[in-house]
Formats: structure tokens, sequence, C-alpha cells
């Protein structure tokens, strides 16, 4: 009997990234207007990024930052990273609630689990180091690891690698949904955080709260 394999997006399906989000993406606008490059009074584009959640960091900077040179937006990235990354450390971040016992569920069931996210690879070797995910993720992948940023081919790369046929993604933005539908694997949309209707209405399962995966989830084996 064939594996049913589940590749998770990270941010806004296990990872609560609203909880750092805010206060990263603030501290990282003091920076930029301790060196003049954003308006004192302006408030930060918490709001714009929140509706580009999803989709590469170069693409979050060229839409937060459409005035600023390349030079500039590489700055901010590597500082926002470094932010992120210490917010993590200090425990401000949270997984969703359930998320270890649907992963060591489906470890413990036979279904093998892999991340794919637009995440870069400290920031997600941070999420994975401080909650120990490596003791159920088989492996985590980053869309860095894919010239094109194209979050399709960095599922194809992952199916390529373990040799399976069947399984499904699990996210929350349309790039998860696509990235699903585009390798043939089911897509299940999440309707946490970030996620938006006319995206979820796309996807082929929506869920409300991971532990429904432990139901659903038998229903797919083959």
């Amino acid at each position: 009997m064939q594996s049913f394999s589940i590749i998770f997006d990270m941010d806004g399906t296990l990872f609560q990234t609203d909880r750092i989000l805010e206060i990263s993406l603030e501290e990282t606008f003091e920076h930029l207007k301790s060196r003049d490059l954003w308006d004192k009074e302006a408030p930060s584009p918490i709001e714009t990024y929140r509706a580009i959640m999803g989709v590469p960091l170069p693409q979050v900077w060229e839409t937060l930052l459409p005035e600023h040179s390349d030079e500039i937006r590489a700055e901010v990235d590597r500082h926002f990273l470094t932010t992120l990354i210490a917010n993590i450390q200090k425990g401000k971040g949270a997984l969703y609630a359930g998320t270890l016992e649907v992963l060591a569920y489906l470890k413990e069931n036979g279904f093998p689990v892999y991340i794919a996210s637009n995440g870069l690879k400290p920031y997600l070797a941070a999420i994975v180091r401080y909650y120990g995910l490596d003791a159920w993720v088989t492996e985590t992948f980053s869309i860095e690891q894919i010239d094109s940023l194209d979050k399709a081919e960095l599922v194809r790369s992952i199916i390529e690698k373990y040799g399976f046929e069947k399984g499904a993604v699990v996210g929350d933005r349309l790039s998860d949904i696509r990235a699903a539908q585009t390798n043939g694997l089911l897509a299940i949309g999440c309707r946490f955080d970030f996620a938006r209707e006319e995206e979820l209405a796309q996807a082929d399962i929506v869920i409300d709260h991971l532990q429904e995966l432990k139901t659903l989830i038998h229903q797919f084996r083959v």
C-alpha cells in the first residue's frame, strides 16, 4: 500500500505567524525610521502585509517599499529576518492548537509529513528547532531552494525527491492550493488567520481546525 504524504505550509497553517508579525514589522520599520528611510509619523504597513501574507519575501518588500532601492529592500529583509528569529527564540510565537498532536498522529499512522514554505531557511529552522518539529516532520523545504520562487515547483521537488504520487497540501493561501492542484495532489485549505474565502473556494476541502485531519485523512489512503 502506497503511503499518502502530507505537505504542510508553515505560516498561517502550523505556525501562528500573527503572534510575531506585527512586533517584528514594527521593529523593522523603526529601524527604517532611524535611518530616515521611512516617514517617522507614518504607521507600519501591517495591514498591507497581512493582505499579501504567503508570498515570498522579495515580493513583500516590493509591495511595502515600492519607492526604495533593491539594496535597501535587501537590508530590510535581513533586519526583518533577524527580528523574526529573535522573537521566535523569545517564545513570542505559537503553533496553532493541536499542531503537535496532529503531526504525531500522522507519523504514528504512517503518513509521511513535509513542510513547504515561502519562508527563508533560517526562519524555518528557528521554528522547527524551537518547537521540535523534526520529531515528526521528514524534511522542511524553503522557497529559496527554487529559483522561480514558485511554490508549485517547490512541492514538485518534494514529490520527486521522495517518490510519492498521492498526497495533500495543507495551507491557508491560494499559493498552497495551486501548488497542490498543479501537482495532482489534494488541496486542503485552512480557514485560519490569513485565509481568504475567495481563495479557499478553490480548495478541494476546507478545514477550520487541524484536528479535523485526524479523521479526514483516512478517507484518502490507498
